[in-house]
């Protein structure tokens, strides 16, 4: 298995809801390490740089536009498989066909407000945590 790392976000409908704590000891339970962690509010603008890949879908506006509703948490998780294990500790998309005890079965409104972000791929992972992280901090 081989070390990973992965951008999560916390998005603003947790943490309008003060749940970051209890999002952030999911990841740590299932062996994730946060390495590097900073709350920011989104333009539209960032948000539609950061979700570019989304653009031509019918729920681009509404993302980007929730993304700068209220603060996010963006962090650098780190850990065996990293990638693959922040998915699942994450849930489905649909807070309805999430797994019981993931984040968004617990946490999730809908499948627009549903509570996290986590990258796909070691070369999303690569690129979304370059968008919001230099080298100096990251600190694992």
């Amino acid at each position: 298995m081989a070390t990973e790392r992965t951008l999560s976000i916390i998005k603003p409908d947790a943490t309008a809801r003060n749940l970051t704590g209890q999002i952030n000891a999911k990841f740590e339970e299932a062996g994730l390490r946060i390495v590097a962690q900073k709350r920011i509010r989104l333009t539209k603008d960032q948000a539609g740089e950061f979700y570019a890949v989304h653009s031509e879908r019918p729920f681009y506006d509404e993302l980007c536009e929730f993304m700068a509703s209220a603060p996010v948490v963006v962090q650098v998780l780190e850990g065996e498989n990293a990638i693959a294990k922040n998915r699942e500790v994450m849930g489905a998309t649909n807070p309805a066909d999430a797994a019981p005890g993931t984040i968004r079965a617990e946490f999730a409104q809908s499948v627009g407000e549903n509570s996290v972000h986590g990258s796909d791929a070691p070369e999303t992972a690569a690129q979304e945590i370059a968008y919001f992280f230099s080298g100096l901090e990251l600190v694992g």
